[in-house]
Order: C-alpha cells, then structure tokens, then sequence
C-alpha cells in the first residue's frame, strides 16, 4: 500500500510540476504583448504553431500573408513580426539599418555552427568582414580564378549527365548539383580538390555529411522550444549537433594549419587564389584577431552563402523548365544563337571556356528565367533582424524592443498585390522590357536580401 502511495505522490508531483511549468510558458508568451492594441501588428498565433506546420511552413506563411501583410506570433521572451510589406523591409534594411541586428536569440542559434562568421555577428566585425569580402572578391584574381573553377565542374557536371543519359540510367539532379557546387565552393574556398562528382575521400564525405547535417539540426533549433535544455544535457539532436561540429572544428583546422605551410612554402603571391590563402595572407595584419578559429568561421559561412544556394536554385531552375517546355525551348534556342554567333568549337570543354562575361550578358531569357526562379523559389526563404530599440514601422505599427522583423522572401513571390495576378506563375517575360533584362527594386525582389554595397558605403 506504502508503494502504491509513493507512487501516486510521485506521479501527482510530476503533473504538478508540468501544469506549473506549461502556466509558466503561457503566461510569459501571452502577458505583455500588447494583444488587441491597435497600434501594434494583429497576432495570428505563437511561434509554436510553427511546429505544426513545420514540413510546410513557407506555404503556411504564405497563406498568413494573403490575409495580412504584416502579422505577429508570440514567443516567451518577445513578439516576432513577419512581413512581405515592402516598405518595412526597406526600413529595416536601409533606412534605418542601425536600429536593427542579428539579435542575441538568431546569434544564439548560429553559433555553434557559424561562429564569428558574417551571418552571425553585428558591428565591428561585421563590416570588417564585409569590407574584407567585397575587396577581395573584387579582385580579378579571385574572380577569375573562380569562374575558372565553375567552368571546369560544369563541364565535368555534363560529361556526367551525358554518361548516365546514355546509359539510360536514372539519376537524382539535385544530388548532382550539390556534388558540383560543393566542388566548386571548396576548390575557390579552400584550394582543394574535393571530387565529390568523381567520389570523394572518406574524409571529405565525413565533412559533407557533417555539414549539412549541422546546417539541418541549427535550422530545427528555431522551432525547438526545448533545444538549449537538451544542449546542457547534451541529448537528442543537440548531442548530434556538438559530434558534427566537432569533426568540422577538426577538418578545417588541419586545413587551415596544410594551407599556412603550404603558403610559407610559397613565394609567388598570384598563386594566392582561394579565398581562404587570400585570408590567411590578410591575418598577417592581425594574427591575434584574425586566429585560425576566426578564418574557420569565416570560411564556413562562405561555404553556406554559395553552396546549397547554387544548388538549390538550379535543381528549381530545372524543375520549372521541365514544367514549362515552351520557356525551355526559348532558352536554349537563345542559348546556341548567341554561342554560335561567335563560331564556337562544339565540345563541352571548349563551350564552357567559351562562355565569358560578356558573351552571358547577351542571354536576357535565360537570365530572367534564372530570377523568376529565384523570386517564387528564394534560396533563403525567410530572414530577417532583431529591433534594437522601440521603432514604428512604414505601416504605421509600432513594435518593441528585442522583438524579431522577418521578412518572407517565398511568400513575396507570390503576393499578388506586389507581382500582380498571376504572381503565381512561372513568367520569365515579366523580367524584360523590349527583350532587355530590367532588374526590380531590391526591396520588391528580395531574393539576395537587399544591396549591401549601398548600405555599406554609407
């Protein structure tokens, strides 16, 4: 009897202690808000209804938006505001660019991962990164040597395409372009050869596999209430997380550590081409500042900005066209006129060599084609900054400190008050203008999250 006692004292207690701890929860999300206040933005739920709609949420959103521009969803701690008003996003992204930052909560998240790196920090380090960027990747050096580098895997990407075509097999396209842009972002980031369409070393697989895995499990973190509990106790998908970064810390390191002596070894300075060798010549200024844990986070974030993005647009790109043959044929009619206008030899090595500036540049179809992709398939569908201080948005709302502004890329592309009726739809025509390109303001067509030069020089 004493044992079933003890037992329904214990069970009563754990009840107790989850109602306390479930009231707990609610009362920080609900009390506080401003609910039914006019002056702030209609709440259409709590930032646990993400949950639910998790495999999902872009079109959750999306359908959010249809019925308000501009909503809020409570979390414990502040309210986090979801927009596609353009407006507010030039507020938050330009005109008042210093009220806003990455916020200690995204920061949070990221940095287990992303360290130091650009998208995880504000400030100082921020626009030393960013200076430090755009210097180099101005640099005709790195831009040639990079565009070299794509050249060749995209040439190595259709030999592969075209065995496997002819041996009538079926193959996944987006695992192919990933393996491609991996490729390609390691050899100009890294200056190795990773060979993932030719079957990468264990080593490299083990980094790969690391990486997005790592990538996967920080994106969960934002509709995991209980993640930094099961990051203290080190369990479940936290646990999971620290044995990633673990083998990432270890792999770049010891790249870094081959690339340092490998530079020392060398005296010619053009031979500086990947980003990281053009880093570590920049840490010399700075060895303190710019240790190798700095150069880790730097080049990582490098390596998330164009890998997966690259791939992700392109594997869009060719669902679209398969979905749309006419705009297909357009594009690859525009393709071999301008091509063959300039009498080209017709093997894949000598056509992807061939394919200059200037010659791309002729290809309005295909390159609005390429951002009508972008604009109904973001590769970043939703961003955004933490307020800094008390502000009232350019729809009249207002909002608080510390709470989130997010700007969804994926439902913008298809709000009709912004693209029209057929926002929907699949128009690479939209885009020109007598058969010209004409780009969109970076506010309305926010794919690459606004103009960071200009914001920057000021």
């Amino acid at each position: 009897m004493d044992f079933l006692y003890a037992i329904f004292n214990f069970i009563a207690t754990a009840l107790t202690l989850l109602f306390l701890a479930f009231s707990s929860l609610t009362l920080k999300i609900f009390i506080g808000k401003s609910i039914k206040n006019p002056k702030y933005h209609p709440v259409t739920g709590t930032v646990f209804h993400q949950l639910f709609y998790f495999n999902k949420l872009y079109d959750y959103q999306t359908e959010l938006a249809k019925t308000c521009r501009t909503f809020r969803l409570l979390a414990p701690d502040q309210s986090q505001i979801y927009t596609t008003d353009i407006r507010n996003i030039e507020h938050i992204l330009k005109t008042n660019f210093d009220k806003y930052s990455k916020g200690k909560y995204n920061q949070d998240i990221m940095q287990d991962l992303f360290g130091q790196g650009i998208f995880a920090v504000d400030g100082e380090k921020w626009k030393q990164q960013r200076k430090l960027a755009s210097f180099e990747f101005s640099t005709r050096v790195l831009r040639d040597f990079s565009c070299d580098v794509f050249r060749k895997n995209a040439a190595k990407l259709v030999k592969t395409v075209f065995e496997l075509s002819v041996a009538n097999q079926v193959f996944d396209v987006q695992d192919l372009l990933m393996k491609c842009t991996l490729d390609s972002m390691f050899k100009v980031g890294f200056g190795v050869e990773l060979n993932c369409l030719e079957g990468s070393s264990k080593e490299g697989s083990d980094f790969i596999k690391a990486f997005d895995d790592s990538n996967a499990l920080v994106y969960w973190r934002y509709v995991d209430p209980f993640w930094k509990l099961k990051k203290f106790l080190n369990i479940g998908s936290e646990a999971s997380l620290q044995k990633n970064v673990k083998l990432i810390n270890n792999f770049t390191h010891n790249l870094i550590r081959t690339k340092r002596k490998q530079l020392e070894m060398q005296q010619d300075c053009n031979g500086k081409e990947d980003i990281l060798s053009r880093f570590l010549e920049e840490s010399k200024k700075d060895p303190e500042g710019m240790n190798d844990q700095y150069l880790r986070d730097i080049i990582l974030n490098f390596m998330i900005a164009g890998k997966d993005t690259s791939a992700n647009t392109l594997t869009w790109f060719f669902y679209l066209l398969c979905k749309n043959p006419l705009i297909q044929e357009k594009i690859a009619r525009e393709v071999k006129e301008v091509t063959s206008s300039q009498g080209y030899g017709s093997s894949t090595d000598d056509f992807t060599t061939s394919l200059t500036d200037e010659v791309l540049e002729k290809m309005h179809y295909l390159h609005s084609a390429l951002t009508e992709t972008l604009r109904l398939y973001p590769a970043v569908p939703l961003d955004g900054r933490c307020a800094e201080t008390d502000d009232i948005l350019p729809d009249g709302f207002k909002l608080k400190k510390g709470d989130g502004v997010y700007y969804m890329s994926y439902a913008m592309g298809r709000m009709p008050y912004i693209w029209g009726d057929d926002a929907e739809d699949f128009r690479p025509g939209r885009w020109l203008n007598n058969g010209v390109f004409q780009p969109e303001s970076p506010f309305k067509f926010i794919a690459f999250h606004s103009s960071l030069d200009e914001r920057f020089e000021e």
